[in-house]
């Protein structure tokens, strides 16, 4: 069964986008508010004198219950007077500023305190602003708009000026979402020094034991890691005790661990404490074969070209999309990302019926928020004419993959291209989940939920038998469990799988 169409910064900064419609709000009122003053203004500069019925209005409505926000938005309050004039004195305050005028730019300034000062006054003593107190800072900051409006800081330049700070606010707005997922990313990837000091002890292991490395060569031509007929799972990492918790849950919740195979792929940097672990620990008769990313000949520069702005762990993180490449002759695998945990046997997933679907994944969009528009930039003709906005997300991190039909699909050049497309950030920013979105569009089958929970790196009020029933838990987001700030309650459903006996980790964790 195909995609329905209408079927892991994550939520961008709500404050900050709060923020830019606000200024957007301002600078559209106060384009508003010029052009009406421009056209009503022919050479009398004196402020109109307020007629008696709207000071008569405001006499009963002392009476009522006050409500600031209907006084603000009343055509005939001081209020609603004093506002209007603040935005306009905020523009022109900017367009002062950038012509130089600083004194013009001061009195604006004051003035515009002033009335700030009035409507909060107002709404702190539940009362309308009174003619005596509005009149002379109504009239004074009209002389000043005027003097503004002569030195031809006219319509056209405001528009401009304004349409220049918007760009400006929404390019840092853009700067800071990247550069939080960017830190956010920095911090769950981080190790506490013991699990450091773990690495270096193994890294000396694996140099200076030579029989680590002649089991290595063996498992290097084992034929287990090409018979069709055992479960091959996969995870590409640079997370040492990460991978180990995934590949101890993985044999500890299976009947039959022999017939497993593991496939790492890591860095060169993390090669030898990978292998000295795996090979120095017992994982019940499964298969586990470590591979280095820089060894894979056919990676070409394409590949760098398109991720040359990444780290190397998103690197691994990409090599998703490669899967099939890396192991020509398998027919099916489960991918695993590093940071989830198996509660239940994985087995079944090889048996499922994708119905000639490569990618069998748990849907996400059980809210709105999901869905494809979210993660694609649908204003790219490029995107719209393509995909549905209200097509279904799913979840990377536990993935049943038909090797089979991804070749027939030729999902990684689907891949590639829009890899090339999105080489200026404009069809969307950061992640591997967005170009999945767009490689595995129409080739994914809806798996059930209790295959994948994910949220354990963000969610504290997950459903507790959600977890429970679920075949595999997901840490996504930056509160991972290895680190100090991840979500306690839910810390033991990983430590369980980390073995402490192994003498470094143990001699590491108590120094």
């Amino acid at each position: 069964m195909k995609r329905r169409a209408a079927d892991n910064r994550r939520p961008v900064r709500r404050s900050l986008w709060r923020s830019i419609w606000s200024v957007l709000g301002l600078f559209c009122l106060a384009g508003l508010v010029l052009f009406v003053v421009h056209h009503n203004h022919n050479g009398d500069r004196t402020v109109q004198p307020l007629s008696e019925d709207t000071t008569a209005s405001f006499r009963e409505e002392d009476h009522q219950v006050f409500n600031f926000t209907d006084e603000i938005s009343s055509d005939t309050s001081f209020a609603r007077q004093l506002a209007e004039q603040m935005t306009l004195a905020k523009a022109y305050i900017i367009i002062a500023k950038e012509h130089n005028n600083l004194h013009l730019a001061w009195e604006l300034s004051s003035k515009f305190r002033t009335s700030q000062l009035l409507l909060s006054r107002a709404a702190m003593r539940g009362e309308p602003i009174t003619l005596e107190e509005a009149g002379p800072v109504i009239k004074s900051m009209s002389s000043l708009i005027f003097k503004a409006q002569d030195l031809h800081y006219d319509i056209a330049t405001t528009i401009t000026t304004m349409r220049t700070h918007i760009q400006a606010l929404e390019e840092r707005a853009n700067a800071a979402v990247v550069q939080s997922v960017v830190f956010g990313q920095l911090a769950a990837g981080s190790l506490p020094k013991s699990v450091h000091c773990s690495i270096i002890k193994l890294a000396s292991d694996w140099l200076q034991y030579p029989t680590l490395r002649n089991l290595a060569d063996e498992i290097r031509n084992s034929p287990r890691l090409v018979d069709n007929n055992l479960y091959h799972f996969c995870l590409f990492s640079d997370n040492l005790l990460g991978t180990s918790v995934v590949v101890n849950s993985t044999v500890s919740n299976v009947d039959h661990p022999k017939q497993l195979v593991f496939h790492i792929v890591t860095n060169g940097v993390n090669y030898g404490p990978m292998q000295a672990w795996f090979l120095s620990n017992d994982f019940k008769g499964a298969t586990i074969e470590v591979q280095i990313m820089e060894e894979f000949s056919w990676l070409n520069a394409s590949f760098f070209d398109i991720s040359h702005h990444m780290k190397t762990s998103s690197l691994l993180n990409h090599l998703r999309f490669y899967i099939p490449k890396i192991y020509p002759q398998l027919e099916k695998v489960v991918f695993l990302d590093d940071d989830v945990v198996v509660q239940k046997e994985l087995t079944p997933l090889f048996s499922l019926e994708l119905h000639g679907n490569v990618n069998g994944a748990v849907e996400t969009c059980l809210e709105a928020f999901h869905r494809y528009y979210k993660y694609l930039n649908f204003s790219n003709p490029i995107i719209s004419s393509k995909f549905d906005p209200q097509a279904c997300g799913w979840a990377f991190g536990m993935n049943i993959f038909d090797l089979i039909a991804w070749r027939k699909a030729n999902v990684t050049s689907r891949y590639q291209y829009w890899q090339k497309q999105n080489k200026g950030g404009t069809l969307w920013k950061l992640g591997t989940l967005p170009p999945g979105l767009l490689a595995f569009y129409g080739l994914t089958e809806p798996l059930d939920r209790r295959w994948h929970v994910q949220g354990l790196g963000f969610d504290p009020n997950i459903d507790s038998r959600l977890i429970e029933s679920a075949a595999v838990i997901h840490f996504n987001g930056n509160m991972k469990p290895w680190l100090k700030l991840g979500i306690e309650k839910y810390k033991p459903l990983w430590e369980r799988y980390i073995n402490m006996s192994h003498p470094h980790l143990r001699d590491c964790t108590s120094s």
